[in-house]
Protein backbone atom coordinates (compact mmCIF):
# COMPACT_ATOMS: atom_id res chain seq x y z
CA UNK A 1 0.00 0.00 0.00
CA UNK A 2 0.92 3.83 -0.42
CA UNK A 3 1.62 4.08 3.52
CA UNK A 4 4.23 1.56 3.43
CA UNK A 5 6.35 2.77 0.84
CA UNK A 6 6.14 6.63 1.75
CA UNK A 7 6.30 7.68 5.09
CA UNK A 8 4.04 10.52 6.47
CA UNK A 9 5.45 13.48 8.60
CA UNK A 10 2.28 13.89 10.99
CA UNK A 11 -0.93 12.35 11.22
CA UNK A 12 -2.30 15.56 9.42
CA UNK A 13 -0.20 15.50 6.39
CA UNK A 14 -1.06 17.10 3.29
CA UNK A 15 0.03 17.18 -0.14
CA UNK A 16 2.84 18.90 -0.03
CA UNK A 17 4.65 16.54 2.41
CA UNK A 18 3.44 13.72 0.85
CA UNK A 19 4.99 15.00 -2.36
CA UNK A 20 8.47 15.50 -0.75
CA UNK A 21 8.88 12.06 0.71
CA UNK A 22 8.64 10.32 -2.63
CA UNK A 23 11.17 8.72 -4.08
CA UNK A 24 13.10 10.38 -6.94
CA UNK A 25 12.95 9.35 -10.61
CA UNK A 26 16.35 8.49 -11.65
CA UNK A 27 17.57 10.23 -14.62
CA UNK A 28 18.63 7.75 -17.77
CA UNK A 29 17.46 4.59 -15.74
CA UNK A 30 18.94 2.12 -18.74
CA UNK A 31 22.24 4.05 -19.05
CA UNK A 32 24.29 0.98 -18.08
CA UNK A 33 24.34 -1.48 -21.16
CA UNK A 34 23.17 0.92 -23.54
CA UNK A 35 24.85 0.65 -26.82
CA UNK A 36 25.62 3.71 -28.96
CA UNK A 37 26.75 4.39 -32.79
CA UNK A 38 29.13 7.78 -33.09
CA UNK A 39 27.95 9.86 -36.07
CA UNK A 40 31.28 10.45 -36.47
CA UNK A 41 34.81 8.75 -35.37
CA UNK A 42 35.30 8.75 -32.16
CA UNK A 43 39.27 7.77 -31.25
CA UNK A 44 39.25 5.88 -34.64
CA UNK A 45 35.77 3.78 -33.59
CA UNK A 46 31.87 4.54 -33.61
CA UNK A 47 30.55 1.62 -32.20
CA UNK A 48 30.16 2.07 -27.73
CA UNK A 49 28.74 0.49 -24.88
CA UNK A 50 27.92 2.14 -21.42
CA UNK A 51 29.52 0.24 -18.71
CA UNK A 52 29.36 2.50 -15.96
CA UNK A 53 27.90 5.99 -14.69
CA UNK A 54 27.69 8.55 -12.28
CA UNK A 55 26.02 11.08 -10.68
CA UNK A 56 27.77 14.28 -10.35
CA UNK A 57 24.99 16.99 -8.40
CA UNK A 58 22.75 17.24 -11.53
CA UNK A 59 24.83 15.72 -13.83
CA UNK A 60 25.24 12.25 -15.11
CA UNK A 61 28.07 11.15 -16.55
CA UNK A 62 28.35 7.56 -18.53
CA UNK A 63 31.89 5.79 -19.96
CA UNK A 64 31.54 4.53 -22.69
CA UNK A 65 34.05 1.54 -24.35
CA UNK A 66 34.61 1.07 -27.56
CA UNK A 67 33.02 -2.35 -28.94
CA UNK A 68 35.78 -3.64 -30.90
CA UNK A 69 38.36 -2.66 -28.47
CA UNK A 70 37.91 -1.92 -24.56
CA UNK A 71 41.44 -0.33 -24.63
CA UNK A 72 39.15 2.79 -25.80
CA UNK A 73 37.12 4.57 -22.81
CA UNK A 74 35.86 7.81 -22.07
CA UNK A 75 33.75 9.66 -19.59
CA UNK A 76 30.44 11.51 -21.30
CA UNK A 77 27.63 13.97 -20.30
CA UNK A 78 25.31 11.51 -21.07
CA UNK A 79 22.78 14.10 -22.06
CA UNK A 80 25.19 14.52 -25.32
CA UNK A 81 23.64 10.85 -25.77
CA UNK A 82 20.38 12.41 -26.56
CA UNK A 83 21.91 14.99 -29.42
CA UNK A 84 20.56 12.64 -32.76
CA UNK A 85 23.40 14.66 -34.75
CA UNK A 86 26.28 13.05 -32.61
CA UNK A 87 24.47 9.58 -31.41
CA UNK A 88 22.41 7.09 -32.30
CA UNK A 89 20.73 4.60 -30.35
CA UNK A 90 22.08 1.27 -31.08
CA UNK A 91 24.73 0.05 -33.14
CA UNK A 92 24.18 1.21 -36.69
CA UNK A 93 25.86 -0.29 -40.14
CA UNK A 94 28.06 2.84 -41.81
CA UNK A 95 25.06 3.15 -44.19
CA UNK A 96 22.05 3.34 -41.86
CA UNK A 97 24.63 6.20 -40.49
CA UNK A 98 25.03 7.93 -43.74
CA UNK A 99 21.57 7.78 -44.29
CA UNK A 100 20.39 10.05 -40.92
Amino acid sequence: MWHDRYSVRSTSASIPDLVLDMPKKQKFPYLVGSKWTAQQETWGWRHFQVVNRKNQGAWVFAEMVAACDPAVRFWMNAKLLKDRSQWQAGWKSLHEVEEG
